[in-house]
Parts: structure tokens; sequence; C-alpha cells
């Protein structure tokens, strides 16, 4: 059976291959800080060891991305990512808030790395685990990473997000996995390019509706160079206002899509 150990420092790569662990992976806490991952980086050149890293704890995108690029660099041909959710302010429902359009955002920017969704890390809680395992795979994750423990409430640390070898059994069993058609590649694409057609009409659109906003910003400006007493706001003003809102809602939203 594969062995998989977390390291944070170059000493812990070296203790690791020396003992001839399989996979590393890199944690959230490590992520985050670009010189520790250079660190690990630089202790891994020359070794073919697959490496594994965990999205940073803050939700930045360019920065998991940073972290996948030195780790590459490097020389590590085999890299996939962890989904582990991201600290959140006001969050409640999940020790850290999976923010799964962050996660389908970069498996877009780079579908060639396999990715693995984190529940125990995400849900914290035992309760939550298989619905938020169900997520992950109905969103064609590659695999899933679960805390088990012999005796969880017991466990030195994250007690309450762990599972007995027995429900991690039963809950394996119960999820709904996702089966591989023969016409599976023909969807895809065909479903890329629609995707790809409403993208361009979004694009063309929020353009649009780009150029209308500066073209009543200019209006506003002349407003105040005239000598006109009226300063009341015209209908163009307040409906540009309801636009501007509205494509802020767009622009969040247009990745679900």
């Amino acid at each position: 059976m594969p062995l998989t150990v977390e390291v944070a420092t170059a000493k812990q790569v070296e203790d690791a291959l020396h003992f001839g662990v399989d996979i590393l992976w890199i944690g959230a806490r490590t992520t985050v800080n670009p010189f520790s991952v250079q660190e690990i980086a630089d202790a891994l050149k020359g070794v073919k060891v697959p490496v594994l890293i965990k999205n940073p704890i803050n939700p930045d995108l360019e920065l998991w991305i940073g972290a996948v690029e030195r780790i590459q660099k490097a020389g590590i041909e085999k890299v996939g990512l962890i989904h582990r959710g991201f600290s959140s302010y006001g969050n409640t429902e999940y020790r850290n808030a999976p923010m799964w359009h962050l996660a389908i955002e970069l498996k877009r920017r780079h579908p060639e790395l396999p990715m693995i969704c984190d529940p125990s890390h995400i849900s914290g809680r035992r309760d939550i685990l298989q619905a938020v395992a169900q997520e992950a795979i109905d969103l064609d994750y590659d695999g899933l990473m679960l805390e088990t423990h012999v005796d969880p409430d017991n466990a030195w640390s994250d007690a309450k997000q762990q599972i007995t070898p027995e429900k991690f059994g039963e809950m394996l069993d119960n999820i709904t996995w996702r089966h591989e058609r023969t016409d599976q590649k023909e969807f895809n694409t065909a479903l890329e390019k629609l995707r790809n057609q409403i993208n361009g009409i979004d694009d063309e659109i929020l353009l649009l509706l780009g150029n209308r906003m500066k073209i009543a910003e200019k209006i506003g400006q002349y407003k105040k160079t005239t000598t006109s007493p009226s300063c009341r706001p015209t209908a163009g003003t307040r409906s540009s206002t309801v636009v501007s809102a509205q494509v802020r809602n767009w622009a969040s939203a247009k990745i679900l899509c």
C-alpha cells in the first residue's frame, strides 16, 4: 500500500525520501508561504516522487498556482492538488469554507493536474462529511482524502472530523460514483464548446455595459462642469446604478455556468 506524508521543511523531505515514502504532500500552512515552498522545491531537485499541494489557508488562487509552479520548476513531473477549503470570516457551517468555485477555476486553468478533495478539513465535523464528499464526487474530483482513527474521540488532533475505519467503509459504499461512458469524451467536448460560446456572449455583454457606464460617468462629469442648477439624478443615472449592481452579480456568478 502506498504511503504519503506531509512535509513542511527540507529536512522533512530528506527524511521522508530516506524512509521510502511514496508520495509527499504540502500542507495549507506551508503553501501560503512561498519561501517555505521554495525550500521544499530545492530539496526535491533530482527526485521523481509525486507531490500533492493543498490550497493555501486564505482564498488566494494565484498563491496556490505559484506553489505548483515552484514544485514543477524543481523537476517534479507528477504534481497533484488537494482542495481542503479556505478560512472565511463569518463561516459557521464548515471548518473551512469549500469555495468550490475557486477549485473549479484552478481545474479549468490546469485540467492536466489531478485534484482530490479533503472533506475532513472542509467539514470539521462528522455529520456533514458524507455530503461534502458526495459534492466533490459530483463535481468530478479525482479522489478523496479522509481522516480515520480507531478511536476518533480520543485522537490527539482534529478529533471531531475523524471517523472509524468501519464508518469510512460505509461512507464509501454510500457515495454515488460517476461512471465513465463510451461517449464521455464527445459529451465533454460538446459541452465545453457551448460553455465557451456563453463565455463569449457574456464578455460582449459586460463590455457593452462597461461602455454604457463610462458614458453615464461622462454625463455626470459634464453636469458638474455646467451652471445648470438641477442636481436631481436623472433616470439614466439611477438605472446605471442598478446596472452596476447587475454587472457585479453577473461577474460573480459567471464562473458557475
